[in-house]
């Protein structure tokens, strides 16, 4: 869905780093034995081609919803709000046509 690969672990899985499999950005990220306490500060925003399907698959890998039945939407934009398995929040996002 997204084209990486998991390009660098360290300390013990404590940072990761992702890269593209093709043309695209490099992200990192770095776990924390802390859980989550008020709001994210970071959000991301991942485009994806199938709002359901995509839907479908963060449910499969233990991500939730956020609002069941409500999917977003301003001038064509729609999205979902979303959270992984640790409560961090995310949306997944459709581009208006032509885009």
């Amino acid at each position: 869905m997204l084209a990486v690969r998991v390009d660098t672990t360290m300390g013990d899985g404590e940072f990761l780093v992702l890269s593209p499999t093709e043309e695209g950005l490099t992200v990192g990220f770095q776990r924390v034995p802390e859980t989550k306490a008020g709001k994210n500060r970071l959000h991301l925003d991942l485009v994806v081609d199938d709002l359901d399907k995509a839907t479908a698959e963060v449910e499969e890998l233990g991500g939730r919803w956020l609002e069941p039945g409500n999917t977003r939407e301003l001038e064509g934009f729609r999205w979902r709000c979303m959270a992984d398995p640790e409560a961090n929040e995310f949306d997944i996002d459709v581009l208006p046509a032509g885009s």
